[in-house]
């Protein structure tokens, strides 16, 4: 069974970073593009940011410059690097793993972004 677990959320003020985890298990991510995307309060998930398995990597046009996305295959672990965080970044973040017949999602990880 896939399961993809968040962490490194929190509190952070403007201009601060986090780093984001997301751990994979129930199968190897190696072969699988990955992804991170955010829902923030009355407002519909929409895509962060996407490294493909050969580790090309998107980003969203707000993140660009600013989050880095990077995998660990050896360990099953997908990061997000978020520097010069804002408040408008205030989302719940979560993990994907998707191919063309599944599609996995994390529960999630609260970034709140205030002073």
């Amino acid at each position: 069974q896939v399961s993809l677990v968040e962490s490194g959320g929190g509190l952070v003020q403007p201009g601060g970073s986090l780093r984001l985890s997301c751990a994979a298990s129930g199968s190897s991510i190696s072969i699988y593009n990955m992804g991170w995307y955010r829902q923030a309060p009355g407002k519909q998930r929409e895509l962060v940011a996407t490294i493909t398995a050969g580790g090309s990597t998107t980003y969203a046009d707000s993140v660009k410059g600013r989050f880095t996305i990077s995998r660990d295959n050896a360990n099953n672990m997908v990061y997000l690097q978020m520097n010069s965080l804002k408040p408008e970044d205030t989302a719940v973040y979560y993990c994907n793993r998707r191919s063309s017949v599944s599609n996995y999602w994390g529960q999630g990880t609260q970034v709140t972004v205030s002073s």
